[in-house]
């Protein structure tokens, strides 16, 4: 145990966030550089070592949480990252992105603040990366077997290095013009400086990972084919189809998917425009969808100078405390504040779409709304609750239906599906077609980050399986394992 009164005498800190009138200036991450090595340690030493960890079973990842939290309170970082490294390919990525289910879970967390788990974790990463702790590891030997990865983001590339460092040659198909999937295009800057998935693809392609861009499988190579060309497959393509809104003035022009959006607004960043095609520059912004996704349509729109933003939520406000219903370790619905929130902006629930109106042009200008309530377990409108609220960009944020089928790649593998829509799989990962697997969300559905990886891991132990009789790779979830929340 790392301080046996830890969790009596430190109270729960997170990281420092730089002031609003300063981060929407820039694409930065909006947290202070440096802020959390003078207070991680103590933080770390808040971890009481239970006897039954929780939080293993609120991550999916089974992260060994109890025991880096000793060793960063020790402050024995290359111990700490190696205990990281055993069960999180990137754990910069979770350490920034990831809602912290192991935090809900957190035994600490039933009558106090938890542990700041996730604080930790970045820390510990940032600290390897630094001292250059993080390197290639290469196979000892090749095994001759090689297997195709459809799509670059968390589930695929964790797939990727798991096969590559068991010797497979791996190649990684992406249809984008650069590698990183959601992590690349969906996930705005100020969340994640796209330096750390850079020197991840660096690390990889040190360890034998190939990669090949701008190639669609189904379009460019026809899926047969590239099972013929490889003795596996996995497909870790997503769940990129949005959910739409069919209303009324849908097709006006200023009305776009998240996914439209937020790619260019990236790319910006990345170079490749020296302004966005889509922005919300001097407009009043509407984001419909109260998730991450919409959160980050906000934050990318205070940055692009919006005149105002409003977000739409169909679902009540939710508590700031944990309901009856909800009761510990499960991950609670909370009302939450992100950094992109705090930055300005008017969230409005209970509310859904009608229609849109535009102007004589085909531009969005308005878009009316109705207050809605649950009667009988039903959403129904409030009479007397209609108005409208100017919109000059719209952005749908309303989640994700299931994989893309317009490419073709479902039907030329021949893959059956899942009463949900996602590609079906066994216990191993494995498709109705020989060789040919799935991770993440194409067979998950919409989900975590940190599930992706852990798709990414097992699937891998399921071809290595596959491919050599068996297979000493981890797997620290099953297909049909879900997260623990009611």
């Amino acid at each position: 145990m790392a301080d046996p009164k830890g969790f009596l005498t430190t109270g729960r800190e997170v990281a420092k966030t730089r002031p609003v009138a300063e981060r929407v200036k820039d694409w930065n991450e909006v947290y202070v550089p440096g802020s959390l090595l003078p207070i991680i340690s103590k933080q770390a030493g808040r971890c009481m070592d239970c006897g039954i960890p929780f939080c293993h079973n609120g991550c999916p990842l089974g992260n060994l949480i109890p025991e880096w939290n000793d060793y960063a309170y020790r402050e024995d970082w290359q111990a700490a990252s190696e205990r990281l490294h055993a069960t999180n390919n990137f754990p910069e990525f979770t350490g920034r992105l990831c809602p912290a289910p192991c935090e809900a879970a957190c035994v600490l967390g039933i009558n106090q603040p938890a542990v700041t788990i996730k604080n930790v974790e970045v820390s510990i990463i940032d600290k390897a990366w630094d001292s250059g702790d993080v390197t290639p590891q290469p196979p000892e030997r090749l095994s001759g077997k090689t297997v195709a990865v459809i799509g670059s983001g968390p589930a695929g590339l964790a797939a990727a290095q798991q096969l590559t460092r068991a010797g497979h040659t791996v190649a990684v198909y992406e249809r984008a013009d650069r590698i990183g999937g959601l992590l690349r295009y969906g996930i705005p800057e100020f969340k994640m400086e796209k330096v750390h998935i850079n020197r991840r693809i660096e690390q990889m392609r040190a360890e034998g990972t190939k990669f090949r861009t701008e190639i669609e499988i189904g379009v460019d190579i026809d899926a047969a084919k590239l099972r013929r060309r490889y003795d596996a497959v996995v497909i870790a393509a997503g769940a990129t189809v949005s959910r739409d809104l069919p209303v009324p003035g849908r097709e006006l022009k200023g009305i776009h998917f998240a996914m439209e959006y937020l790619p260019l607004a990236n790319k910006v960043q990345e170079g490749d425009f020296v302004a966005p095609p889509i922005t919300a520059e001097g407009k009043h912004v509407v984001v419909i969808g109260g998730g991450d996704t919409g959160a980050d349509c906000v934050g990318t729109a205070h940055r692009q100078g919006a005149a105002s933003v409003t977000q739409l939520e169909i679902m009540p406000r939710p508590g700031e405390e944990r309901n009856a219903n909800q009761p510990w370790p499960t991950f609670p619905m909370l009302y939450k504040v992100t950094s992109a929130h705090e930055e300005g902006g008017e969230r409005v629930y209970s509310v859904s779409t009608t229609h849109f109106e535009g102007d004589e042009d085909g531009n969005v200008q308005f878009l009316h709304l109705v207050e809605v309530e649950f009667k009988d377990g039903k959403l129904e409108q409030k009479p007397g609750t209609e108005r409208k609220i100017p919109a000059q960009l719209v952005t749908l944020a309303m989640g994700f239906t299931g994989t893309d089928q317009s490419n073709g790649l479902v039907q030329q593998f021949g893959l059956e599906l899942d009463e949900r829509g996602n590609i079906a799989r066994d216990a191993d990962f494995a498709t109705n077609v020989d060789g040919v697997f799935v991770a993440g969300d194409a067979g998950r559905g919409q989900s975590l980050i940190v599930w992706a990886i852990a798709e990414g891991r097992s699937a891998a132990r399921g071809v290595d399986r596959y491919l050599t009789g068996a297979s000493e790779l981890p797997a620290p979830i099953r297909p049909t394992d879900r997260a623990l929340t009611v």
